[in-house]
């Protein structure tokens, strides 16, 4: 197996390529021209900070040997990697990469309004009591792995759920954007989104392929599952994504009278959220009405946030929550015992087992996310605070927290909002449709 290091060095790359720049050129397109540095930035930090939080702490308390009641492991058995041999490096290099991309991935709800040294102190306390507990409860031999048979291949629960929970609790903790609700507010370069949603595919491979865990006992059996089980998760991730692309541009012909670039774009990272927990429970049928599901259901859960005054900014609820919910879930009705995973749902005869087991592990999820991300916000907003001035944020938080503009166009600091770029834009994303 000597070939599988190889493999793993380049599944981790990829998976580091997704948050910077993958997640950070798509967050950044769909952001205002006054804040995309701002939002970009937020995918940089995240990735500096989690990754040496990871080494320190983190996978200790993930996958270490000494479990604290089921829910997490001892932050001090292993800290600093101490006892993890050089060999063993490539698995924590690959673990910490699912941790930042993760609390990156709650940004997207809090854009355009907040202090960066908020989000600095919250992404080592967020990882600490939401991101490492669900990890050790899901795949470090922990509460739900030890109580529930619920499958999650590559992050369903510990990633899209965990993420999207705490980008709401974090969107009613800190408030609406001045504006929302009352006047557009646009993308201001579909272009990057584009170029980041497609990047975001590419590096989802190492995301869902790299996630193999051997079962065999020798070499020989570890070879045939590792050629198998790849082929699977590989064809998987990528037919789900394809139904989620065009049922999301399905449900936004129907609802809005238009499929856009913003709505492929989304619907590609539906359909991978989507088949990220399921990409080894089901055959190709599952994973084409597993995208196609989510996909259409991501597409029509963005627009609540307009109907219940909820500022998601760049719909991280709709799509990693909700998509997290229907990957998950669904293994229970379509995973198969043919399939890597070696669980019949529901609908391959295998009863309700497995679909209590996914709806518990979500349920579990949610509320751990909930409480962990609450105690958190609101210790930030009652200390330091987590909004920038009013003033900042109408005139551009990239100005105001790092003295620069995306776009210099007239000299100086640029970077208002109504570039000729965004001028393009009207009534071409989903978002606008609900606005008008």
């Amino acid at each position: 197996m000597d070939g599988y290091y190889a493999f793993m060095l380049v599944a981790t790359a990829l998976v580091l390529m997704m948050t910077v720049p993958a997640l950070a050129l798509f967050y950044g397109g769909m952001s205002r021209s006054k804040s995309v540095l701002n939002m970009m930035m937020m995918s940089y930090v995240a990735m500096g900070v989690v990754g040496i939080v990871y080494v320190l702490w983190g996978w200790s308390m993930t996958f270490g040997p000494d479990d604290v009641g089921g829910f997490f492991a001892n932050p001090f058995d292993l800290f600093g990697l101490d006892g993890v041999t050089p060999d063993g490096y490539v698995a924590v290099m690959f673990q910490m990469t699912f941790a930042a991309i993760t609390s990156a991935l709650i940004s997207g709800a809090i854009a355009d309004r907040v202090k960066l040294s908020s989000w600095i102190v919250f992404l080592p306390l967020w990882v600490t009591l939401s991101y490492f507990p669900i990890g050790h409860m899901v795949w470090g031999g922990g509460f739900i792995s030890e109580h529930f048979g619920a499958q999650d291949y590559a992050g369903g629960t510990v990633v899209h759920i965990n993420a999207g929970v705490a980008g709401l609790v974090l969107a009613l903790v800190i408030g609406r954007r001045i504006g929302f609700g009352k006047e557009p507010i646009r993308p201001h370069n579909l272009t990057l989104t584009m170029l980041g949603a497609g990047l975001l595919w590419f590096g989802w491979y190492g995301f869902n392929v790299g996630s193999i865990v051997f079962a065999g006992e020798t070499d020989e059996e570890n070879i045939a599952q590792f050629y198998s089980e790849t082929g699977v998760t590989f064809l998987n991730t990528t037919i789900a994504t394809c139904a989620a692309m065009l049922a999301w541009m399905l449900m936004e012909r129907i609802l809005h009278g238009k499929a856009t670039s913003l709505g492929a774009a989304s619907g590609i990272v539906a359909g991978l959220v989507a088949i990220t927990p399921s990409c080894g429970a089901v055959e190709v049928p599952g994973a084409i009405l597993i995208g196609a599901v989510a996909g259409a259901l991501c597409a029509w859960a963005v627009g609540l946030k307009f109907r219940f005054g909820m500022d998601d900014s760049l719909d991280v609820v709709g799509v990693h929550l909700v998509g997290g919910i229907v990957g998950t879930v669904l293994i229970g009705l379509v995973s198969s015992s043919d399939a890597p995973g070696g669980i019949d749902g529901l609908l391959y005869g295998g009863g309700f087992g497995s679909l209590g087991d996914q709806v518990m592990a979500a349920v579990i999820a949610i509320a751990w996310s909930a409480v962990a991300t609450t105690i958190i916000a609101v210790a930030i907003k009652l200390t330091i605070g987590w909004r920038v001035a009013e003033e900042a944020e109408v005139e551009g938080i990239d100005a105001d927290q790092h003295g620069e503009s995306a776009y210099d166009l007239h000299g100086g600091l640029g970077g208002g909002g109504s570039t000729s770029t965004s001028s393009v834009l009207a009534k071409s994303t989903v978002t606008e449709g609900v606005n008008a």
